[in-house]
């Protein structure tokens, strides 16, 4: 194994990061003004076969600063603690080049529970978990005859902080652990991941499904083009509901037009045994949080009942731009992202059982899923690994196929969900089994 290579930045911000000025001086350029703030530090790892190629330690900071002035919305970020004047006065000038809009406030503070939801405070980003983290991947492969082409492992802790000129001020940490890996047989692939805020990952188990993927698919059959019965794996769910039914339930692409589900309050869009809901406090989430990316205060939102429509997300600029009220939905992306409509935890939930006992075609992930229409649900995906299952066993692997369909009418006549449950980002989510959809033999 190589030697590690471990270099940390030669600049790091030490002092206080002075959120209070930035507040006080942009109470004279603006009307209101916010400051998000992400300070943390990771370790991260590669694997390039066996070999440990590369580990950097590394801490990171990110700003995002927002501004609003007579309906104008500014917004600038920075990943340099000391550029904060230039990022403020960034966040005017976009502010004066943006359409105005009706704006009815950024919140006011109120009491919180301030115990974290979803967080280990024993979570360390150290090098040596780390490795452990990636040889033990390397060892679970190890259990089936397939070689590893890559990988990967990281490791990080963070506080998030918002405050705004209404007097907003909270403050939550949160951690997060990955590891991947990728294996293959002859022309089979397979690869598995996994994702949590603790160190409670299975690196072995990972590794081994991975080489279980990679050498049980090998030589595999050809298959009929015509109705099937389909087994899609929590990842190829999450996938074809995260490209198509999530979007259609923002509320920004409700009233811009973009979503099938817009006329459909009250109404059932997809089978009655089915319920989707955004948890933003469930322990095992990796989004879980009281208070969302504008400092509104987080709450379960019931997006679909027993089948029946009932909600949709909005941020606060959405809300107020449309008549209605912030579900506390916004998000940001990457360490200086300005706010926008998110979610925190979706579950799927329904009557779950042991849908792999009868006849099916088995899908552990799907490529292509990027490509539906969002607005019609049409895809048209291809599938990895599949396998023909019975009895509860994967009897032999399919060579190639694809998959075609409608994400609305798929999730209209579902067949049952599985006893597994898996985090994949913000979608928490089983296994489900579909009556007759249209696989093609490739």
């Amino acid at each position: 194994m190589v030697p590690l290579i471990f270099s940390w930045p030669v600049r790091w911000w030490v002092a206080v990061f002075p959120i209070e000025e930035i507040l006080r001086k942009g109470s004279f350029v603006a009307d209101e003004i916010e400051v998000y703030v992400t300070q943390g530090q990771s370790v991260s790892g590669d694997l390039k076969r066996t070999k440990i190629t590369r580990a950097v330690e590394s801490q990171y900071f990110g700003l995002s600063v927002r501004t609003i002035k007579d309906g104008r919305i500014g917004n600038s970020s920075s990943s340099n603690p000391g550029d904060w004047e230039k990022c403020l006065k960034a966040s005017v000038a976009s502010g004066k080049l943006a359409t105005p809009q009706l704006w009815k406030g950024l919140p006011g503070p109120v009491p919180l529970d301030s115990r974290p939801i979803a967080y280990d405070p024993a979570l360390i980003p150290e090098k040596n978990v780390l490795v452990d983290l990636l040889k033990g991947m390397i060892d679970g492969a190890a259990s089936h005859p397939v070689e590893v082409t890559s990988g990967g492992a990281a490791i990080s802790v963070q506080t998030l902080t918002l405050a705004n000129s209404n007097g907003v001020y909270y403050t939550r940490p949160q951690g997060h652990v990955s590891a991947s890996i990728e294996t293959i047989r002859g022309n089979s692939t397979g690869y598995e991941f996994g994702n949590s805020y603790t160190l409670d990952l299975d690196p072995v188990s990972i590794g081994e499904r991975a080489g279980f993927l990679a050498a049980a698919s090998s030589g595999g059959v050809d298959i009929s083009s015509g109705p099937c019965d389909v087994v899609l794996s929590p990842i190829a769910f999450a996938q074809l509901i995260g490209a198509v039914l999530i979007p259609a339930l923002s509320g920004r692409n409700v009233h811009a037009g973009r979503s099938k589900l817009a006329h459909s309050m009250g109404l059932q869009v997809i089978d009655p045994e089915l319920s989707v809901f955004d948890d933003p406090f469930l322990e095992n989430g990796l989004s879980s949080t009281r208070w969302d990316a504008e400092g509104v205060l987080t709450r379960q939102i019931s997006y679909i009942r027993h089948g029946i429509l009932e909600s949709f997300s909005y941020d606060l600029k959405t809300a107020y731009r449309y008549g209605h009220e912030s579900t506390g939905s916004a998000v940001r992306t990457g360490h200086g992202g300005a706010p926008a409509i998110g979610n925190h935890n979706i579950v799927v939930e329904g009557p779950r059982r042991d849908i792999m006992d009868e006849k099916a075609v088995y899908v552990q992930d799907v490529v292509g899923a990027h490509t539906a229409n969002p607005l019609s649900g049409d895809f048209s995906v291809e599938l990895t690994n599949p396998f023909h299952i019975s009895g509860g066993e994967y009897e032999k692997p399919v060579r190639k196929a694809m998959m075609s369909g409608n994400v609305f009418e798929m999730l209209g006549n579902t067949a049952g969900l599985g006893n597994d449950n898996r985090v994949i980002g913000s979608l928490v989510v089983p296994s489900i089994r579909l009556n007759k959809q249209h696989i093609i033999g490739i």
